[in-house]
This record gives structure tokens, C-alpha cells and sequence, in this order.
């Protein structure tokens, strides 16, 4: 056994339901954390500057959720190769692997960041940023952007120990990050009165050292996993496979956020209550469904690890396992953001702002009854992902953002914001119905082998 895997996990062994909650808890409250980042802006925004504030923040959000999709996608495509010769104990290999996918992601991060930061009136216009609130989206957006490189960093090593099965050093971090995040916020808004810029520093502080405290802990204390000299060449055959991954898994997760991202901009063309609902209620939305979002792709590592190591036998007592799993979780959740959507908009906006309020809670009730389909769906990332298939992941995605953003742009001009609302579910719903017909059919799913 190589010294560096005394403090990973292998999850090709011991009890399977146990392995995905104990390797995916991490990960959930991990991303919870993460989510922190965005509530505390929008919190402390929102109750200290004001709605056009929030209607910025909030916009900014949408459009680097896009770009971080970018960089995730890439990391998280990876990572599902480095799992996959982790499973099977091809080491060498998997140092290679870490080298090319370092310097690629690297050098397209720093791409992403210069483009971002040249064009960035362009990227207002195509968002249908309103004039009064321009300015503030502006502010905010031009010192996010200079951020960007810190958010590639945390992504990437933290793809690589949760491709080990070390889902637990990622929460570290995040957490440490997300408590300066806080402070800072408080600091720079509430006290010195920075307004949308104050939140923006406190955020790429925060980023900064979850990025490069992740880095540093990695190459302290994963050296015998670490590409040496000898591993640091280029591999035509690895090149090939980790663009593969990452490319599919890029475009998969860079084309869910490009509907969210058109859908934002329909969003802006009703106005800035609407713009404040949305943003707050997306915050609330996210936050809600996150916890399945990780432990669809803790599952995805989970599934990628036996395929290296050929657990055929395993990956189907898994998948029989995460859907009860993430079932019950969503059922449980659903319930909560449905009944109590008021209480939840309330702690994002002031109770005066009634109109707001009730088209929060409008998306929200919509959205909260459905998030069995969206629980579905990420299991079905996860398992496509992790079996060497990221193109069905990216045909899902197609399916269910096509069909969201398609919806909402036809029916949105008669039928008012609800049309957008009930658009999204139902992209939700036909992919997975989709993805559970190919399972069966395709993959032999339930049948023994």
C-alpha cells in the first residue's frame, strides 16, 4: 500500500450504504458551506444596501456559477479518471494523469479570466442588465473576475482527494473560508460601507485561501500520490482520455448553466422585483437541492472506483442504494421549502417588500414539490459519469435545460413569471425519464449479471 493511502478511502470495499453517506456527508456539507458564500452576500446585501443591490448580486451570481461550471466540469471529468485508476491501483498512470489535467485546467482558467475581465460590458448586455443597476453589477462582477484562478485551484485539488476518497480535507477548507468569507462581509459592507464591491473583496479573500490552503495541504501531504519528475511529461494516450472526461463532463456541466444562465436573462426582462425574488429564491432552491447534487457525484466516485477495480456486482447493490438514499431525502425536503417558503424568502428580504416575498414564494412552492426529479437526475450524472459515459450525462442535461429554457421563452409573454417556474421541473422530469429508459435498456440495470 502506498503511504498516502493510509489517509484516503477505498470504496470498492465494506458496507456500501455506509461507504456513500460516510464519503458523501463531507461533500454535502462541504457545498452547504460553499452555498454560504452567496446566502451571507445575499443576506447582508440585501438587509444593508438595498433590493437594487441584491438584483446585482444576485445576477453576478448566475454568471459565475456558469464560468465555475466551466472549471468543475473540467476538475470533476478528472477526477473520475484519477478514481477509476485508483480503483485500479494503476498509480503511475494516475500521477501522469494529475500533471496533464493540472496544466490544461490551468492554462484555460487563466484563459477564462483575462476573456472575462476584457469583455465584461459584453457580458452585461447579453444578461439584460437594467440601467439602475448596472453600475453595481459592474462593480461587483470586474472584482469576482479577479478571483476566478483562486476558484480553479480549490476545484482541482479537491477533485483529486475526492477521487481518493478523501471527501473530508475539502470541508476543512471551505469551512475556514466560509467563516472569513462572513466576517469580511460584515467588515467591508456593514462597517466601511463598500457597498456591492465590499462583498466582492470578502468573497475572493475567501476564495483565495481555500484555494491556495487546499494546494498547499495537497503537496505536503500527498507526496507518494503527487506526480514526480519522471510523470511530468505529456501522455498522448492519458490527453486522450482526460479530454474525454473533462470535455463531456465540462460541456455537461457548462450547458446546465447556460439555461440557467438564459433563463436569468428572461428573468431580468420582467424587472428588478422579479430579478430580487429570483435571486433570493435561487439561493434558498439551491441550497435545497444541493445536498443531492453531492451525493450524486460522491456516488459518481463511488461507481468509478469499481469500474476500475470491476465490481460489477457492487455498482448495482450501489445504485439500488442511492436511490432509496437520496428518495427520502428529497421528500423530506420538498416538504420543508413548501410550507415554509415565506419564513425562508423573509430571511433574505425585508418584510415590507411584499411583492418580492410572494414571487419568491410562488417559485418556491413550485419548485419544492418537484425535487424528486431533480434528486433523479443527479443520480443519473453521477452513474453515467462514473461507468465512462459522460455523453449520456451531457445528452440528459440537453433534454432538461432545452426544454426549460424552450418552455419558458414560449409560454413566459402570455402566461406571466410562472411559465418559467413550471418550466424547469419538467425539463427536470423528461430527462430522467429519459435516463431511466436507457439504464434499464442499455445498461441492464436491476438485472443480475
Amino acid at each position: 500500500m502506498i503511504r498516502g493511502e493510509i489517509m484516503n478511502n477505498e470504496l470498492t470495499k465494506g458496507p456500501i450504504t455506509k461507504s456513500l453517506l460516510f464519503f458523501s456527508l463531507p461533500m454535502i456539507l462541504g457545498n452547504l458551506l460553499q452555498q454560504f458564500y452567496n446566502i451571507a452576500d445575499t443576506f447582508i446585501v440585501g438587509q444593508y444596501i438595498g433590493s437594487n443591490a441584491l438584483a446585482a448580486v444576485g445576477s453576478s451570481f448566475t454568471i459565475m456559477t456558469f464560468l465555475t461550471s466551466i472549471i468543475l466540469g473540467l476538475c470533476m471529468g478528472s477526477g473520475i479518471l484519477f478514481s477509476m485508476l485508483y480503483g485500479a491501483k494503476q498509480h503511475d498512470k494516475m500521477k501522469t494523469s494529475f500533471f496533464v489535467s493540472f496544466v490544461g485546467i490551468a492554462l484555460l482558467a487563466i484563459i477564462l479570466q483575462i476573456l472575462c475581465l476584457l469583455f465584461i460590458h459584453p457580458i452585461l448586455s447579453f444578461l439584460n442588465i437594467p440601467t439602475d443597476i448596472y453600475q453595481q453589477t459592474y462593480d461587483y462582477l470586474f472584482i469576482i473576475f479577479w478571483g476566478f484562478f483562486f476558484t480553479f485551484l480549490y476545484n482541482y485539488f479537491a477533485s483529486v482527494l475526492r477521487a481518493l476518497g478523501n471527501s473530508r480535507i475539502p470541508l476543512i477548507f471551505l469551512a475556514i473560508a466560509t467563516i472569513t468569507n462572513i466576517v469580511l462581509d460584515i467588515f467591508f459592507i456593514v462597517e466601511l460601507q463598500f457597498g456591492v464591491s465590499g462583498a466582492a473583496i470578502a468573497t475572493i479573500i475567501a476564495q483565495a485561501i481555500s484555494g491556495i490552503g487546499i494546494m498547499i495541504y495537497v503537496s505536503m501531504t500527498q507526496k507518494e500520490l503527487l506526480p514526480q519528475k519522471k510523470h511530468c511529461y505529456f501522455d498522448h494516450e492519458i490527453f486522450k482520455k482526460i479530454r474525454d472526461y473533462s470535455l463531456l463532463t465540462c460541456i455537461q456541466q457548462s450547458v446546465m448553466n447556460f439555461g440557467i444562465l438564459m433563463i436569468q436573462g428572461l428573468v431580468n426582462s420582467f424587472g428588478v422585483i422579479t430579478m430580487s425574488a429570483f435571486a433570493a429564491a435561487v439561493k434558498i432552491d439551491s441550497f435545497a437541492y444541493m445536498p443531492v447534487q453531492d451525493f450524486g457525484n460522491a456516488f459518481s466516485t463511488f461507481i468509478a472506483q469499481n469500474k476500475g477495480a470491476h465490481e460489477d456486482e457492487r455498482i448495482q447493490k450501489g445504485l439500488k442504494s442511492a436511490i432509496v438514499i437520496s428518495s427520502l431525502f428529497c421528500l423530506v425536503i420538498s416538504f420543508s421549502v413548501f410550507f415554509f417558503a415565506k419564513e425562508l424568502m423573509m430571511i433574505f428580504i425585508h418584510p415590507n417588500e411584499i411583492q418580492i416575498i410572494q414571487q419568491g414564494i410562488q417559485y418556491l412552492q413550485i419548485e419544492g414539490i418537484c425535487y424528486l426529479g431533480i434528486g433523479c437526475l443527479f443520480l443519473l450524472y453521477g452513474y453515467y459519469r462514473g461507468v465512462g459515459k459522460p455523453g449520456i450525462s451531457v445528452v440528459l442535461t440537453v433534454i432538461s435545460l432545452g426544454t426549460r429554457v424552450l418552455l419558458a421563452y414560449l409560454f413566459a409573454p402570455t402566461f406571466g413569471i410562472s411559465a418559467i417556474w413550471w418550466a424547469i421541473p419538467i425539463g427536470w422530469f423528461l430527462a430522467d425519464m429519459i435516463g431511466i429508459i436507457y439504464g434499464i435498456k442499455k445498461e441492464n440495470w436491476f438485472q443480475k449479471k
